[in-house]
């Protein structure tokens, strides 16, 4: 029964609140408690597909919307959203799903792309403005998620995931991409360079190049390639400049020695946050573009690149490494915080090591040389060899066709 005589000394308000909050406790409570159970699902699902952001798209979360949950967000990892789901109904957990599973429809089938010019800059976010985190060369052949605006989200074939302007990339089909890599091709090898209107140096030039760049060949005239872009525009490149790709990727020998040439041949080029070409640089962008152009795909950052190979070294006993071995510098794990890679460089022998760091250039580790390099060789952490391991985290050229169809393979339909 109402207490009417309660309520007129009280307050009809304050009654009706306090029935109000009674009412809605235990709902509230038990949102709460699916909600959490949501929440952990998603993060143990993240944890086991997508520790890496920089490699791995996996932006979900759990949203109460009135009296029901709401998974919202977007994965290129459709095994992950599976997992999710799985993981939910073993919990009883009950929402309405509203995750964009990439790919976009909106791309109309163009989920691949071909980077179209010398050097494309990557960014965190779709604006000139947002951090460069990479960058991708000419004829680099690239995942196309999501387009907004003039950008398009990307992933490059280390697995980066960053934005790049339309200008950047072509975007195609599946099929227009297995035509494109078995079509024959040309790698340039000249660290800077350009492309040519007509089968002369003193001609228009079409376009600037650098080393590592990939282009679809037409034909031959005089002492050039004629060859195409992806967006179809058409140049001439000098043959002294350039390999057949097929002829090149025959011919590497990966050696330390080899290594040690390429890495010489971009002596003096700047550093540059963000940049993996000659260009401009950083740390394990230039590592990344030595190995490149020695047939070796490595993974992007230097806390990246340090998981690959076997260790040779982590006490500063310099005469068990070898040439083209990676050394690897930064901040060294504590009782209350975790290690952390921040710098990497590669051995050239003669306590010596190449790498970006201002620009690029030789340190010297022999204590008492006049150059010893005090604050590198103070943060030291380790070395790691690549060479002769096969890491299944380092894409060999000679046994992939991130480039081109191996010889006599079908294209796919």
């Amino acid at each position: 029964m109402i207490n009417f005589r309660y309520i007129k000394k009280t307050g009809f308000a304050a009654v009706f609140s306090a029935l109000l909050f009674t009412s809605c406790d235990s709902g509230t409570e038990e949102q709460s408690e699916v909600t959490t159970e949501a929440d952990a699902a998603i993060e143990e699902v993240r944890q086991e597909y997508a520790p890496d952001k920089r490699v791995a798209l996996f932006n979900v979360e759990a949203e109460k919307k009135e009296d029901e949950l709401v998974l919202r967000g977007e994965s290129n990892l459709p095994q992950a959203i599976e997992d999710l789901k799985k993981r939910l109904a073993a919990k009883n957990v009950n929402y309405t799903d509203s995750i964009q599973l990439l790919p976009a429809k909106e791309l109309e089938g163009k989920t691949e792309g071909v980077v179209q010019i010398s050097v494309a800059n990557l960014r965190s976010e779709p604006s000139h403005s947002s951090e460069l985190v990479t960058q991708a060369t000419l004829g680099t052949p690239v995942k196309v998620y999501k387009k907004e605006g003039g950008w398009y989200y990307i992933q490059t074939p280390d697995g980066y995931l960053a934005w790049v302007d339309y200008g950047g990339v072509t975007p195609v089909t599946p099929q227009v991409l297995e035509t494109w890599r078995a079509s024959e091709k040309i790698i340039y090898l000249e660290p800077f360079g350009f492309s040519y209107s007509e089968p002369n140096d003193d001609s228009q030039t079409v376009t600037d190049l650098v080393a590592g760049n990939i282009l679809e060949v037409k034909g031959e005239q005089n002492r050039f390639y004629k060859v195409e872009y992806p967006n179809d525009k058409t140049a001439f490149v000098e043959k002294s400049a350039a390999q057949p790709y097929r002829e090149w990727v025959a011919s590497l020998e990966p050696t330390g020695e080899n290594l040690i040439k390429t890495a010489r041949e971009m002596m003096g080029v700047p550093y540059l946050w963000g940049g993996t070409s000659p260009k401009g640089m950083d740390c394990s962008g230039y590592t990344k573009t030595i190995f490149f152009l020695n047939g070796m795909v490595l993974p992007r950052d230097a806390s990246q690149q340090i998981a690959a190979g076997e260790e040779i070294d982590s006490v500063k006993n310099f005469e068990n490494l070898q040439k083209g071995d990676l050394l690897y510098f930064g901040r060294k794990a504590t009782d209350t915080t975790s290690e952390r890679i921040i710098h990497v460089g590669m051995w050239i022998g003669d306590n010596k090591f190449i790498h970006s760091m201002g620009e690029v250039h030789i340190s010297n580790f022999d204590t008492t040389a006049t150059d010893f390099d005090e604050y590198n060789y103070n943060r030291y952490l380790r070395t790691k060899r690549v060479l002769g391991t096969n890491d299944e985290r380092v894409i060999q050229l000679a046994q992939s066709d991130l480039f081109m169809t191996p010889k006599g393979e079908p294209i796919r339909d």
